[in-house]
């Protein structure tokens, strides 16, 4: 398939067969970026963790804190149609290389800053920024190159494989991040993300002395005419020419907006709801990793007896139920299993709507309109995360996380009639 617009769907869905989760993990260079992928992902969220945290331990300001995620996810609306076309143009080795090493310097410079002892809530945001503006030229090219790194009946195990490395480092780096903040500050843990992308770079250099060859698919040819205009308007018409990616993109962007809310107000529920410390607040977060990783094991059964839209809507329904109750609810243990439920519904959005984005387009394309993708997920959550701050300030923290649930209720029931209705589509 090398067609600019995707085939036309099919009046009945072709029978799916099931694909073990650690399938893909037979290629080698997917195994080793995997397990390294592992540990960088470990350190992200150690100081995704600390960098919340230590805004609003040294600011008091709503929105200020609800800004963090913001500020993570604002790179990718500037810049990710830009890292679309790079991603296309540029060997995909190389400039995963370039990208990360960049990152780690980010997070060296965080470390310094706390070790100075001049960390303000601006220079820690303009700090996150430049992580974020890593991050918004490595994901195009990530999420294409692992996909090219297995075969097409292997990406939706692969998706699951990378959701639990993300999702096993959300559970363990924030509970990490929680006990060690108290003792030792803010400082290791940026130190420690800075190093944990040893491994990657390492994996990237070998890759490139390779020449960049992908190894489940055959080699990527390069975009024609490199980096232009012309390249990113291919991806942006083949992005907006389709109506079921157009659908995808409107789900991406009101699902993130409303779910961001758990994320961006986390920290001031546990500071000024609950009253407890930093080993609250990562605790919740790690509950919500853990909830994630048992949902890598679950979903390969579930995918394989339900309709992805169906399982969509049903893990949207669960977190803007989990988003409407947490506020009422003081008991420790029932708000760790709140949270671990949250975990499951995430990961199960996350995967549904990533695969379908990734099974849109052949690779020749997919970096750009996976761009676009991304670029919708950072409109929701950068613009859920302004949206929610401003109704925490104006309303309190309680009314915006139960506000944000029951949007997502709603659209549960959106994306069910849409299901009733008879559409079919890669979503």
């Amino acid at each position: 398939m090398h067609n600019t617009t995707p085939p036309a769907t099919p009046s009945a869905p072709p029978a799916r067969r099931k694909v073990p989760m650690l399938q893909p993990l037979r290629h080698r260079r997917y195994r080793l970026l995997w397990l390294s992928n592992l540990l960088s992902n470990l350190g992200t969220w150690t100081q995704t963790f600390a960098a919340a945290w230590l805004v609003a331990s040294i600011s008091h300001s709503t929105q200020a804190t609800a800004l963090v995620p913001a500020a993570s996810y604002a790179p990718m609306l500037m810049f990710g149609l830009l890292a679309g076309v790079v991603a296309d143009a540029v060997p995909r080795a190389k400039l995963l290389f370039a990208v990360n090493a960049f990152m780690a310097l980010a997070a060296a410079g965080m470390a310094a800053l706390a070790t100075s002892g001049a960390a303000s809530p601006a220079a820690v945001l303009a700090l996150v920024f430049m992580m974020g503006s890593g991050s918004a030229f490595m994901w195009p090219a990530w999420q294409a190159a692992m996909s090219g790194l297995v075969q097409p009946d292997e990406v939706e195990a692969a998706a699951s494989l990378n959701n639990l490395s993300f999702n096993f480092a959300a559970a363990a780096g924030p509970a990490l991040g929680g006990a060690l903040f108290v003792m030792v500050g803010a400082a290791p843990l940026f130190l420690f993300n800075a190093l944990s992308f040893t491994g990657l770079l390492l994996v990237y250099l070998d890759w490139m002395r390779s020449g960049g060859k992908e190894d489940g698919q055959a080699q990527r040819p390069a975009a024609a005419g490199g980096i232009t205009l012309q390249g990113l308007r291919t991806g942006l018409q083949a992005a907006w020419g389709s109506a079921s990616f157009r659908r995808l993109l409107r789900h991406t962007v009101c699902i993130f907006g409303a779910a961001i809310a758990y994320t961006a107000l986390l920290p001031l529920f546990v500071r000024d709801v609950l009253l407890r410390e930093g080993g609250a607040f990562g605790s919740l977060m790690a509950c919500v990793g853990g909830g994630a990783v048992l949902a890598a094991f679950v979903l390969p059964e579930l995918r394989a007896r339900f309709e992805r839209r169906h399982l969509l809507a049903g893990a949207v329904a669960i977190f803007g139920a989990m988003l409407l109750i947490l506020p009422l609810v003081r008991a420790w243990a029932v708000l760790m299993a709140l949270s671990a439920l949250g975990g499951v519904a995430w990961s199960t959005m996350v995967t549904s709507l990533n695969s379908a984005a990734q099974l849109s387009f052949p690779s020749a394309l997919r970096a750009r309109t996976l761009s676009v993708y991304l670029m919708a997920m950072a409109l929701g959550q950068t613009g859920g995360s302004l949206l929610w701050g401003a109704a925490a300030e104006l309303a309190g923290v309680p009314r915006a996380m139960a506000l944000a649930g029951a949007c997502l209720l709603l659209y549960a029931l959106v994306l069910l009639r849409g299901a009733a209705g008879g559409r079919q589509c890669n979503l």
